[in-house]
């Protein structure tokens, strides 16, 4: 199986305020003020086989967001390598691999507030030209999530947070991507929603999209995932396929609420 995604030995770092309680003054803490250097991803290596949905899991802070950010050049990386199909586009612009074919739906959705359901899924388009094509678009992600059509004149700021989601996905998948990014799809959504966005999750991944899903809800990112990978503290601490994974005790005591 050929690699949508390769990463090499990818690292990232912050430079984290140490407050001194020595000095007074704002303006003196600022001109000696000392930075810690703290590791958010430390070297990690992994791979997305082209059609694949991949899983990261992992607990808040193990560094699952800043890699997905790091991917998609929307934080600089301290080191390390990404591939996409082949070509090494490490630092690049995100809005040039959006060009590319790769495109991700962050947590927290990001909507337009104040332009309708139909002004936002144009956007996810910016980089089309065929209006044909972005129109026809428009209709499949409706056909997705007929919810959206029936709202299709509303704003998105006066929507619920699944039917945000769901707009979040489908304003992503304008851009006809070839590589999917999701951060926590399911955060804060109601049950029903929640099964809605799985399932056009696989809806996508049958229309041959790669797939690469942060998850907190383990379970269910391993039920439709092919393959999964565990972060703690900004390192992959496990990898294997999904079903494996689902049935491992410590992935099972961790993240599944089961005694190991």
């Amino acid at each position: 199986m050929s690699s949508a995604i390769h990463v090499e030995h990818l690292c990232k770092y912050y430079e984290v305020h140490q407050k001194d309680p020595g000095l007074m003054g704002s303006l003196r803490s600022f001109v000696r003020r000392k930075f810690q250097v703290v590791p958010a991803v430390k070297d990690i290596s992994f791979d997305i086989g082209a059609g694949e949905i991949v899983g990261f899991l992992g607990p808040n802070g193990a560094g699952k967001t800043t890699t997905l950010k790091g991917i998609c050049g929307l934080l600089p990386i301290k080191s390390g390598t990404i591939r996409y199909d082949g070509d090494d586009i490490t630092g690049h612009a995100s809005f040039r691999l959006v060009r590319r074919g790769l495109a991700m739906v962050p947590e927290g959705r990001g909507m337009f507030g104040a332009l309708t359901i139909e002004e936002n899924l144009a956007m996810g388009a910016y980089v089309r030209h065929d209006r044909e094509g972005v129109r026809a678009d428009i209709e499949h992600v409706f056909t997705l999530f007929p919810r959206l059509k029936e709202r299709r004149r509303q704003t998105a700021g006066t929507m619920s947070g699944g039917e945000q989601q769901m707009l979040a996905m489908g304003r992503a998948l304008m851009s006809k991507p070839r590589l999917l990014l999701l951060d926590e799809p399911s955060m804060g959504l109601a049950p029903l929603m929640v099964q809605k966005v799985f399932e056009t999750v696989l809806q996508v991944s049958r229309e041959g999209v790669t797939i690469l899903l942060i998850e907190q809800n383990a379970k269910l990112a391993l039920e439709v995932s092919h393959r999964g990978y565990v972060m703690e503290s900004g390192e992959i601490t496990l990898s294997g396929k999904a079903a494996d994974l689902l049935h491992d005790p410590k992935v099972r005591a961790a993240y599944l609420g089961e005694s190991a």
